[in-house]
């Protein structure tokens, strides 16, 4: 019987620079910090932090070896996060513009709209609002 998924539990991206990334998260999403292991503990934490996106969705980051995101190798290609409206997408892109991070137009995909930008890794990350 195959395997039936409800959602995901957690995303965790690889990082370079815990603190500047950390400082790049809380500026652009704003989410409750759910375990700061940056000083080693929890060791799950492997010296990050996991954000709670809501009450079953976490979002970590982990510091590495320096490297380069590169969706064209095998693993992620980007994370795509949901928002509520296209006026969400909208306020984001306005948001985003404030803190000087650059970022795609706003795009009508058919079901719903895009916005696309990077990290300071330059992990691939997308707002999904659907129509």
């Amino acid at each position: 019987m195959p395997i039936t998924p409800t959602g995901y539990a957690h995303v965790r991206l690889t990082v370079t620079d815990i603190t500047r990334s950390k400082q790049f998260y809380d500026s652009v999403f704003g989410l409750p910090v759910a375990i700061d292991g940056q000083d080693g503990d929890p060791a799950f934490a492997f010296g990050g932090v996991i954000y709670a996106i809501d009450g079953s969705t976490l979002l970590g980051l982990r510091p590495v070896a320096d490297d380069r995101f590169d969706e064209d190798r095998t693993g992620l290609d980007h994370l795509a996060l949901k928002v509520g409206s296209k006026a969400e997408i909208d306020d984001a892109a306005r948001h985003l513009d404030s803190l000087g991070i650059p970022h795609e137009g706003v795009k009508d995909i058919g079901q719903g709209w895009i916005l696309e930008f990077r990290d300071p890794d330059h992990v691939a990350l997308e707002l999904m609002a659907p129509k």
